[in-house]
């Protein structure tokens, strides 16, 4: 489902209009960034955890040449599902 569906249906099941829809899924996504970016983690009941890990530095190896490069520390965005997420899959 890309976003254009997502929007629709949400804005379908919450009866609302698209550009309502899309603007709280934009307020949303933004909040969400904006708390990441403080390092704070982000707990949604019954769905799941954002957080911010550390990746640590790495060698890696150009599949192409061989040569072999170091990859720089860096700080990514990670989810972990929820045990009532991971129920509703099993």
């Amino acid at each position: 489902m890309n976003n254009k569906e997502f929007i629709g249906k949400l804005a379908k099941r919450c009866g609302v209009q698209i550009a309502d829809a899309n603007a709280n899924v934009d307020t949303l996504v933004g909040l969400m960034t904006d708390c990441l970016k403080e390092n704070d983690q982000l707990n949604i009941s019954g769905f799941g955890t954002f957080e911010v890990k550390m990746r640590n530095e790495r060698l890696s190896v150009n599949p192409k040449t061989g040569q072999r490069f170091l990859v720089p520390p860096k700080i990514v965005p990670a989810f972990k599902p929820s045990n009532k997420l991971k129920e509703k899959f099993k």
